[in-house]
């Protein structure tokens, strides 16, 4: 049976050819369950976790990786995050117009997709991600290779109930043979179907793809979905609007409640929340 919700890095020995591969099952089900998604944004949706996770094997630090997007067309905001220890979050926020839509632009419009990083400890980077080609994939290609200077390939599938992705990069400083290498492993992984990626474990397709290269395989990871939603960072959320606000939305409702976007987890604050919060202690 295929492996699910895990993620493997390799590389191709005596080059500077990595690659990593990732498989989502439960942790995509969890995430698409939150909303009704139609099924061009589910998919859309499940390709960008697949790709967070991906690109988040290139974090050379404890942090996260997001892709987001804010769109003009019936896709409004899709984003999908990975942490560097595999955790995953995601949505979209779509109108009834989506259902209609199949392709990557006619959903998302005229909007902006960046890919974010943010360190644990250190200072958030920022990139826009070229919005030129036809599909997810190709765009991120294009951004690594104008951003970073990498020559990448992304291979990216997602269906019902699964997704799952393919990274292969060239990293600088390489050979001739090294650059012989890298167009011949790039068209074997050209001739994936969509049904080996999403079905077949990182081992029997990495053998399928590459039996005549010396590959080295790493230990799996497991993928999970987490939100990283917690009471503390909803106060500091509520900090951010300031005082006055906070205590006018209290004046007129009598607490602020707040649901989580990622996983609708409930969160409500009474007056003596809001006078902790800004005094410091409660207030009788």
């Amino acid at each position: 049976m295929a492996s699910r919700d895990q993620f493997q890095r390799f590389i191709f020995e005596h080059s500077q050819v990595r690659g990593a591969w990732v498989q989502l099952g439960e942790s995509y089900q969890e995430i698409v369950s939150q909303a009704p998604y139609p099924d061009t944004v589910r998919q859309l949706l499940g390709e960008s976790l697949v790709a967070s996770v991906l690109m988040s094997s290139t974090l050379k630090f404890e942090g996260t990786l997001s892709l987001q997007a804010q769109g003009e067309g019936p896709l409004r905001t899709l984003m999908a995050e990975c942490s560097h220890d595999r955790k995953i979050r995601g949505l979209a926020r779509f109108d009834e117009h989506a259902v209609m839509e199949e392709t990557f632009h006619n959903l998302l419009g005229d909007g902006r997709m960046a890919i974010t990083i943010t360190p644990d400890q250190g200072q958030r980077y920022q990139g826009v991600v070229p919005r030129e080609a036809d599909t997810l994939a190709g765009c991120l290609e294009e951004y690594f290779e104008r951003s970073e200077q990498l020559a990448t390939s992304l291979i990216i599938f997602a269906n019902e109930t699964t997704c799952a992705g393919l990274l292969l990069q060239r990293l600088p400083g390489t050979s001739d043979n090294d650059e012989d290498l890298w167009d011949r492993i790039n068209h074997l992984a050209r001739t994936v179907e969509a049904d080996e990626l999403l079905e077949l474990d990182s081992e029997t397709l990495l053998h399928r793809l590459f039996h005549e290269e010396t590959v080295r395989v790493f230990d799996a990871e497991p993928v999970a979905f987490r939100c990283s939603c917690s009471r503390e960072r909803t106060l500091g959320a509520l900090e951010a609007i300031g005082r006055d606000e906070c205590y006018s939305i209290l004046d007129e409702q009598g607490s602020i409640e707040m649901d989580c976007q990622f996983c609708h987890a409930h969160y409500r604050f009474d007056r003596n929340d809001i006078d902790h919060l800004f005094t410091g202690h409660t207030l009788h």
